[in-house]
């Protein structure tokens, strides 16, 4: 009896297969079955490995190497991503320069197909950038891929290759600010100073002239930034010395910071404590001082003019009393030369009585004896008048008479009785 119960709970618990009874599901199994049939006959992704192993890598292929401005060229890929949009530019320097150096106006697009191939013409522009030029294929959705294809656009000039740049890492080992005011800046002139810098090259390649951001800020204000161009060469691994010029605006004082820039990385940051141009301030104070005197002289004189009572009395004696004394300095001037020519005339007048004397005198000793000149006026002599030659005849020259020897002349003759 034991064991006959123990057989029924075991099937009440694992019912077997039979009429009125849910069987055991086998879809999920069936599913992935189907899938791992179907597996192989998906296509693999450009640049994974296919079924045989092999890897599929986009590859570009061009019917002609070269050809001139306005022609046609076909352009074949395979190994792409199905169903992908690609596009396809000519494009000079070797597009070193990015899309800039493509004909971007006249590239085309395309749609690889199932396999991931395509193939399609496209026109023959001149890029804007000198050959070595290439043919750019590249993808627009999915997963980024490009390749390009060396084309020659006959015509079109070639140019050696820029080099490239972007290698060089710029670190700053010292910095200081050289200079100093000078009299023109303590009167309001801009202050300039002189940024030294040590500057090393971390990267890979050299940076040749390099346009550093030299930035001036005061307080709380944003720095203003101005490209400043270094004319030199850092090499890779080496140190250069670099002296950038730093002005700031006409009057400027207080406390400035000064900021230098290589990209977007900040290299460093140096105080600069600006003095105050004290000569402004003392010359708006001698303005300040000078002007309002000026004005209050000018009032004052007009008031002085325009107020009548005592101090225009005052005013007017002081006006006379400087009249009287010009009047007296004009008339004593005046008077000097009357003075003069009064002493002239007088002294012009002796000496012509001292010439008339001496004419006289030299006439009477030239005189022969018993003519007595007559007395002459003051300033002339006159001639002897009729009465006086009437009354005094002449007496005849005894010395001259006739039948006399010549001799020495006799005495004055006796007077008559």
């Amino acid at each position: 009896m034991l064991a006959r119960g123990t057989r029924r709970a075991a099937r009440r618990r694992d019912p077997g297969p039979g009429p009125g009874r849910p069987r055991p599901c086998r879809a999920p199994a069936l599913l992935l079955v189907a899938l791992l049939a179907a597996a192989p006959l998906v296509p693999l992704p450009a640049g994974r490995a296919a079924a045989d192993g092999s890897v599929l890598t986009p590859a570009v292929t061009l019917d002609r190497k070269e050809a001139g401005k306005g022609g046609s060229l076909t352009v074949s890929g395979t190994g792409w991503r199905p169903g992908t949009l690609l596009t396809l530019l000519v494009c000079g320097q070797n597009m070193i320069g990015g899309t800039n150096a493509c004909a971007n106006a006249d590239g085309r697009t395309v749609t690889t197909g199932t396999g991931g191939a395509f193939r399609t013409d496209i026109p023959v522009t001149a890029p804007p950038k000198p050959c070595p030029c290439v043919v750019h294929v590249a993808t627009v959705t999915g997963e980024a891929a490009a390749v390009d294809a060396p084309f020659a656009v006959a015509g079109h000039p070639v140019a050696p290759l820029p080099r490239r740049t972007g290698g060089e890492r710029l670190g700053v080992l010292g910095a200081r600010l050289e200079g100093s005011s000078g009299i023109l800046t303590w009167f309001g002139a801009p202050p300039r100073r002189r940024l030294v810098l040590t500057v090393g090259n971390l990267g890979t390649t050299a940076a040749e002239n390099p346009v550093f951001r030299v930035g001036t800020s005061h307080g709380v204000l944003a720095p203003t930034w101005e490209e400043r161009r270094w004319r030199g060469t850092v090499p890779a691994g080496r140190r250069a010395k670099v002296a950038l010029d730093v002005e700031l605006a006409a009057g400027a004082y207080g406390d400035y910071l000064v900021s230098l820039k290589y990209g977007d990385k900040l290299l460093v940051e140096e105080p600069w404590d600006v003095s105050r141009p004290w000569g402004v301030t003392l010359f708006w104070i001698l303005l300040g001082v000078v002007v309002p005197a000026g004005l209050f002289r000018a009032g004052m004189a007009v008031v002085d003019r325009l107020r009548p009572g005592e101090v225009g009395a005052r005013g007017k004696a002081a006006s006379k009393a400087r009249k009287a004394r010009k009047a007296g300095a004009t008339g004593e001037a005046g008077r000097a030369p009357e003075a003069r020519k009064a002493r002239k005339a007088g002294l012009a007048a002796k000496s012509r009585k001292a010439r008339n004397a001496r004419k006289a005198r030299k006439a009477a000793s030239g005189a022969p004896e018993g003519i007595k000149p007559s007395p002459a006026a003051p300033g002339g002599s006159e001639p002897p008048s009729s009465a006086s030659s009437a009354a005094s005849p002449p007496r005849p020259l005894p010395w001259f008479a006739p039948g006399t020897a010549p001799g020495r002349p006799p005495g004055p003759p006796a007077p008559p009785a």
